[in-house]
């Protein structure tokens, strides 16, 4: 069996497995199946290197890992879960099924995702370094949970099941203060949770993206959900706030700053935190204030207990 194949029947039971769940009402599943189906394509979409694939059948993969983001927000979305029904995206089947044969149209009238530079954690810190009078040495690590697309609706995951004396935690990301806020392409901020060697002990997740700026200010107004019981988070856990901006002369999306929060600073309520610069150091070992003006996170804690 040729490589190509193996990948394409891989693609197909990671399709298959996130339909499965979304049709058993496993949603945060298959949210995370879904997304990591559109990574896997985004990245072959974008591949420079020769393919297996031509550009057709590059272009329908594209339109395909559009339906899956669509069908992920509108599993997010607490308005409607009908703006892309899992019957819609079941019709699809038959193309990543038999990518390599199949020549009838799309079925869809969507866009491929813009190419953008798909970066892993630290790499667009490495891209840009030669900017950063002050950088450091990047201190981050390999992720434990697959890394997502971002998308314009974001992939916010919905609050976990209450459990008897457990806590969950939502944090209202309200704004952020830069003084170049009006500057910023596509701002969002990507939520991780990181334990003191800077390994995931969350699935990340990406705000959508802040349409609203006003003066210094880029207002967001969500809620983060961790996906972690407070009870079950290891000593030395922190959250952390990755602000990111898309820079159209370099096509990719870069990490402007970072802001974490470690867990005796969890309390109802609101807080302020400080900005420090990229790239991020999720050891907490090497910090570097942004700015000495006073420039904030502004953050909004609820805790949830039975």
């Amino acid at each position: 069996m040729s490589d190509v194949t193996k990948t394409i029947q891989k693609w197909h039971a990671s399709f298959k497995k996130g339909t499965d769940f979304d049709s058993w009402g496993q949603l945060v599943e298959a949210i995370d199946e879904y997304q990591i189906l559109a990574r896997q394509l985004q990245k072959e979409v974008q591949s420079s290197n020769s393919s297996e694939f031509t550009e057709e059948q590059k272009k329908t993969l594209g339109k395909f890992a559009t339906c899956l983001e669509m069908r992920s927000a509108a599993l997010q979305s607490t308005q409607s879960q009908e703006d892309f029904k899992l019957e819609d995206l079941k019709k699809l089947e038959p193309i990543i099924k038999n990518i390599l044969t199949y020549n009838k149209g799309f079925p869809f009238d969507v866009q491929p995702v813009p190419l953008r530079k798909i970066l892993a954690p630290g790499e667009e810190e490495n891209l840009e370094v030669e900017e950063e009078e002050d950088a450091v040495a990047g201190a981050g690590s390999p992720e434990s949970f697959p890394s997502r697309v971002p998308a314009l609706q974001g992939t916010l995951l919905p609050r976990l099941p209450s459990e008897p004396g457990m806590t969950l935690i939502t944090i209202k990301i309200e704004k952020i203060g830069l003084k170049d806020a009006g500057q910023c392409i596509d701002p969002y901020i990507t939520v991780s949770v990181k334990d003191l060697n800077g390994i995931d002990l969350n699935p990340v997740q990406d705000t959508p993206v802040a349409t609203r700026k006003e003066d210094t200010y880029i207002h967001f107004g969500v809620d983060v959900e961790i996906q972690k019981h407070l009870e079950k988070l290891s000593k030395g856990a922190a959250i952390f706030f990755e602000f990111k901006h898309y820079k159209p002369k370099k096509r990719f999306t870069s990490t402007k700053c970072f802001a974490f929060m470690e867990m005796d600073e969890i309390k109802p309520g609101p807080i302020v935190i400080e900005l420090y610069k990229k790239p991020t150091d999720f050891k907490r070992k090497k910090l570097h204030l942004l700015t000495k003006k006073p420039l904030y996170l502004h953050l909004h804690q609820t805790l949830h207990k039975d």
